[in-house]
């Protein structure tokens, strides 16, 4: 491990010296890759150099098939990430024998509702899966009528959360449509939404839940970043928590290593 480690804050910076990184050196802020360099990711924790944030959480915020693999336990109970059609098949007989009816179909690497499809049913997905209009992988759930939308903003110690509502579009987005209003989140969804971050690795989040008309409560998305449309945060607030919370993580790695060193 390297006894004075590179502490590096902007990607032009990470990759003019990516071959030159070694354990202990600390890349700060979102790598940003193209589509299908996220194997990099792979090679920078392999190498012991460490994230922030993590590289499970950027893999996450880059895709919804990630999320569903590990995060499905906290969503919507039947949502399952599509790699192919042996998956398709198994899910048109499980959603079969649950009785659901219409499902929602999310593309990996839409965002802002843009890649959120509607179906009336399953087979109309496994259908269009076939036919080669849905490229894999992708995520389907099944679709629950009269639920809320709500937005929560995790950045440490500040907590921020609204509803998005649209009653003329299922996806609430507000880019879709929808207007933002303040929320009052419980202490039972803010440790729900903490639960979700500590096992994808989010330092903050931008979490997306479902309310059920019961009062139950689902992630739909998560994310490292979003719009704060509908927020009462400002973006300047925002992103000095961001920085605080990145020195913070920063510090603490320093101090492990010099302990490290020390033993």
């Amino acid at each position: 491990m390297s006894m004075n480690p590179r502490i590096i804050h902007d990607n032009k910076t990470l990759f003019e010296c990516f071959d030159e990184l070694t354990a202990g050196d600390i890349v700060v802020g979102r790598v940003r890759l193209r589509p299908g360099e996220e194997h990099l990711l792979l090679d920078l924790v392999a190498r012991g150099v460490v994230l922030f944030p993590a590289a499970t959480s950027q893999l996450c915020s880059r895709s919804k098939v990630f999320q569903a693999r590990l995060l499905g336990r906290f969503m919507i109970p039947g949502t399952a990430p599509v790699y192919d059609m042996h998956d398709m098949m198994r899910l048109v007989t499980e959603y079969g024998q649950q009785g659901v009816e219409r499902v929602v179909c999310k593309l990996d690497r839409a965002n802002g509702g843009l890649g959120i499809l509607l179906y009336s049913s399953v087979e109309e997905v496994y259908s269009q899966a076939v036919l080669g209009v849905l490229r894999f992988p992708f995520v389907v759930q099944p679709f629950l009528e009269e639920c809320r939308d709500v937005r929560v903003v995790m950045l440490g110690d500040t907590v921020d959360a609204y509803q998005r509502h649209n009653p003329h579009n299922f996806r609430h987005n507000l880019h879709c449509g929808g207007t933002g209003s303040p929320w009052i989140l419980s202490a039972a969804q803010a440790g729900f939404c903490r639960q979700v971050m500590a096992r994808a690795g989010f330092p903050y989040a931008h979490v997306d839940l479902l309310m059920s008309p019961a009062g139950e409560f689902r992630l739909t998305e998560i994310n490292l970043r979003g719009g704060l449309r509908g927020a009462r945060i400002c973006q300047k607030d925002y992103v000095g928590a961001i920085e605080k919370i990145h020195a913070e993580l920063v510090a603490g790695q320093l101090q492990h290593g010099r302990r490290q060193d020390a033993t």
